[in-house]
């Protein structure tokens, strides 16, 4: 019998990937002067686990790599070999080497075997000296040649193995830091020829973000399922299946018709069809931590380099979100860390002499909230400086918003190409590229809003939906175009009285609940002819969005439904105002409403209003 081995590469490749995160993971928790033996051996079960893979299917250039790792790791763990900060940073540069061959494998791409023969000469050397070391930096190490070692094929599939691992991308940046070497290990020296005991450590270099040509290379094109929820699956699959039948027989009677059994089915059908939706759409919520586990070690590396001291802090890793969203903020969250601990996070001196902790606080947090999932990063650094925001956008010619209104002015770092940075550096510039983060929060459905105070630190708050694909909404008719609201934007609708209306600036304002509303014509700002013209001739949807409260003016309500999102500038073109489209049960296409883009152009002459209706009060209890 012949085995096609190759039908069992995805699977190696996603477990190994596996593998590398959990390694990661662990060498960021162990402490070297008194390590964890569980995690020692957790973290030789995986190296084992990939070597083993890597002898079944070929994969010599990971199989020599980890074998020597290996060998390291049981010293380490039956304790003839001290472990140290410079060997555990050793690890950790070796688990990026394997990263990279994985991802060259995985891609059918020719693997860099120079890397690997100095990344095992460096660990050969480690095990070979067995020297202690009391500094707590790692090497500076450069990749010559060295012939390889081959591993032998093991007698188990390692990567079969069920331990829970954790489901992680590869950081693979924007590519907006041109000056950065492609790889963790590309543009530094060449070894001298010494022994382990002699060579003095450096700084931790931090881990470059480099250019993805495109693609996100480590992008996992599985995912692992609870077998609860395939249960589930199964059974509703089976009630379908049922009411498919009841439906048949109805539909097979040509006479006396029994309508009621008919209505019975379809109401089933409804069902059926919902549950089954959320079912499937519940397979592919994965928890936000999928993103967040990969920033410890970020961070790590890149205050090593910088000589700073970062605590991070991670809070609701376990929201869950889309996959696809998942994959797509790993870019801008990574970009807006590296910004923070960049230009952020001031260093240990300064701090001190402000009255704060030598060691400056990066938050990253998620909550849901309504359909959306709000994702924060908070640092407790410097924070923008609103004076050279304001002359950097003279300078380039922006145009300069109300100087009291921080918001706005904050906004402007998202301008194409604007930065306050003194120098350009191969790190990060607070502005470099944020109007890219923001582009590509958007073409998600997302928003990004920043606060800041000036000596206590910075945060930025992206709002995403929890999905991509499915949305609940209310059907609204404008002239005799559909649109769809999403309900968790709406407050309530009403008809207004005459009463309930006043005109300023030639704008309407809706008084209800006890205060003014801005209203938005939809039909004025989606440029349909024949709608209603008079507020009090039409329906207002009262909509609260994480910035604003306005009233949405349109002709008459269809009815609650939910609906697929199609994307408008895959099959058309970007149409503001708009975050996809679906297709009716009639066949036409109705608009789906982006309420937080909406709500920029809402006119709010509410503070003139306020002040009338207080002055008027005023009158009349005089």
């Amino acid at each position: 019998m012949t085995v096609e081995m190759e039908q069992f590469h995805q699977v190696f490749f996603d477990e190994s990937q596996e593998h590398l995160e959990t390694m990661e993971r662990l060498l960021m928790e162990i402490q070297p002067e008194s390590p964890d033996t569980e995690h020692l051996n957790s973290i030789f079960r995986a190296a084992h686990s990939i070597k083993g893979g890597s002898g079944i299917f070929g994969f010599d250039g990971l199989g020599g790599l980890t074998h020597v790792m290996e060998n390291l790791l049981d010293k380490a763990r039956n304790g003839t070999q001290e472990l140290t900060p410079t060997i555990v940073n050793q690890l950790l540069q070796t688990v990026d080497v394997l990263k990279t061959v994985l991802e060259d494998y995985r891609n059918a791409q020719p693997i860099n075997q120079a890397e690997i023969d100095q990344a095992i000469l460096l660990l050969q050397e480690t095990i070979d000296n067995d020297c202690p070391e009391s500094d707590s930096g790692n090497e500076e190490r450069g990749f010559g040649f060295f012939e390889s070692t081959t591993s032998e094929a093991e007698d188990a599939f390692g990567f079969f193995e069920s331990e829970p691992q954790s489901e992680n991308q590869d950081d693979s940046g924007f590519g907006f830091f041109d000056n950065e070497p492609s790889s963790p290990n590309a543009s530094v020296s060449s070894l001298p020829k010494t022994s382990g005991c002699d060579r003095k450590p450096a700084p931790a270099p931090a881990r470059p973000v480099s250019s993805s040509n495109g693609k996100n290379a480590s992008e996992s094109k599985s995912i692992r399922i609870d077998t609860s929820k395939i249960d589930m699956l199964v059974n509703l699959i089976g009630e379908l299946v049922i009411t498919q039948s009841m439906l048949a027989v109805v539909g097979q009677q040509t006479e006396d018709r029994d309508q009621e059994k008919l209505e019975q089915g379809l109401l089933e059908l409804e069902r059926n069809t919902r549950e089954l939706q959320e079912a499937v759409m519940s397979m592919r919520m994965l928890p936000i931590s999928f993103v967040f586990n990969r920033f410890p070690r970020l961070v790590r590396d890149l205050a090593g380099q910088l000589g700073k001291q970062v605590e991070l802090k991670i809070e609701g890793g376990g929201t869950e979100i889309d996959k696809g969203l998942v994959e797509k903020l790993v870019d801008p969250l990574t970009h807006l860390v590296r910004n923070s601990i960049d230009h952020g996070i001031e260093m240990p001196e300064p701090r001190v002499a402000q009255g704060k902790s030598e060691v400056g606080q990066i938050t990253l947090a998620a909550a849901q909230r309504g359909g959306n999932i709000v994702i924060s990063i908070k640092d407790d650094g410097a924070g923008l400086n609103k004076e050279r925001i304001l002359a950097k956008a003279t300078e380039n010619g922006i145009a300069v918003p109300d100087r009291d209104n921080d918001e706005d002015i904050w906004q402007l770092i998202f301008s194409p190409g604007f930065s306050t940075a003194d120098q350009v550096t191969d790190i990060s510039g607070r502005g470099v590229g944020m109007d890219v983060v923001k582009r590509n929060i958007e073409s998600i459905g997302g928003r990004i809003s920043i606060e800041s105070s000036a000596g206590k630190g910075s945060a930025f708050a992206i709002s995403v939906p929890l999905t991509l694909a499915i949305v609940d909404g209310m059907c609204v008719a404008s002239a005799d175009q559909v649109f769809v609201v999403p309900l968790v934007s709406i407050i309530e609708s009403i008809q207004p009285a005459s009463h309930q209306l006043r005109q300023i600036a030639n704008e309407h304002l809706l008084w209800v609940r006890d205060q003014y509303w801005p209203i938005l014509n939809l039909s004025k700002r989606m440029d349909i002819d024949g709608a209603i013209g008079e507020p009090t001739d039409a329906i207002i949807i009262l909509i609260e969005t994480s910035k604003k409260r306005f009233g949405l003016m349109v002709d008459r309500l269809l009815g609650q439904q939910q609906v697929v999102i199609k994307s408008l500038e895959q099959h058309y073109k970007r149409v503001p105002g708009a975050a996809g489209a679906t297709i009716m049960g009639d066949g036409k296409v109705a608009i789906i409403l982006d309420m937080e883009s909406l709500a920029e152009d809402v006119n709010t002459q509410v503070a003139e209003a306020q002040t009338y209706e207080r002055d008027t009060r005023e009158r009349k209890a005089s």
